[in-house]
């Protein structure tokens, strides 16, 4: 799938896993893309891999949190590449806490990074989709905005609120020729789940799953892939869960 050379996407909590795999795949797509990482060494690693694969690609340090560091981010990238067509809310924070032990600190950390990050990439984008009248905005949930998971309410919520925010805001640019969706992830394996899923949770794990396998980075990309591109001009609003057919299971089997 091609996208066209002069395409300018951002993904932010691009250095690595999903986000990693999805400004790779928008790369190949032949885009312009942002990279916006609290870890700048390692979004420049990325950059770099996508630069020598023949792409184009900008290494930003931005905390999503931080309305200044998000809008500074933003100008760089619209000041270097002319604009912003594609915005993919990866950036995304999950602590395992009971809530009887949770402290207000982790919950905020959580809300913050997962839902107010969005928040802030959106708003920071939207001046210029809104004058050029389009745009693309992807924002990556999880499906545990559907099902519920032991010791993590509080990333629960903010992927729920994600899909919420997602389906309102599409509501608002819909006008303005502005396609706004989220992906929800299953279990995929990443760097950081793979130090965290034994073998024999893996197998625990797969069997649950109707397609009988852990779905990998790629799958996710390619998801967002398809929502950005024109075969999918006519949907917004919508979640896609790309989970290998988890969310359908209603937990009697």
């Amino acid at each position: 799938m091609k996208l066209g050379k002069d395409v300018a996407a951002i993904v932010t909590g691009g250095a690595s896993g999903l986000g990693g795999a999805t400004a790779t795949a928008l790369s190949e797509a032949c885009c312009k893309v942002a990279i916006f990482d609290v870890n700048l060494e390692e979004a420049g690693k990325t950059a770099q891999e996508i630069e020598r694969a023949g792409g184009t690609a900008l290494a930003l340090k931005a905390d999503v949190t931080k309305s200044a560091e998000v809008e500074a981010a933003v100008k760089q990238v619209v000041s270097k590449f002319g604009k912003v067509d594609i915005l993919v809310n990866n950036a995304g924070l999950s602590l395992s806490c009971a809530v009887s032990k949770m402290s207000e600190e982790t919950w905020d950390k959580v809300q913050d990074v997962n839902l107010k990050g969005a928040f802030l990439c959106c708003r920071a984008v939207m001046p210029y989709m809104k004058e050029r009248r389009s745009g693309k905005i992807v924002n990556i949930t999880s499906i545990a905005a559907l099902r519920a998971t032991p010791f993590a309410a509080h990333y629960g919520a903010s992927k729920a609120g994600l899909v919420a925010f997602t389906q309102g805001l599409a509501m608002e640019l819909g006008h303005r020729n502005i396609n706004v969706n989220a992906v929800g992830p299953g279990i995929i394996t990443t760097p950081l789940s793979s130090q965290e899923i034994t073998p024999e949770l893996q197998e625990h794990l797969k069997n649950k799953i109707p397609l009988r396998r852990i779905g990998v980075p790629r799958d996710i990309a390619n998801a967002v892939l398809f929502l950005v591109s024109d075969e999918a001009s006519y949907i917004s609003g919508q979640c896609l869960y790309v989970c290998g057919g988890l969310s359908a299971n209603a937990g009697l089997a």
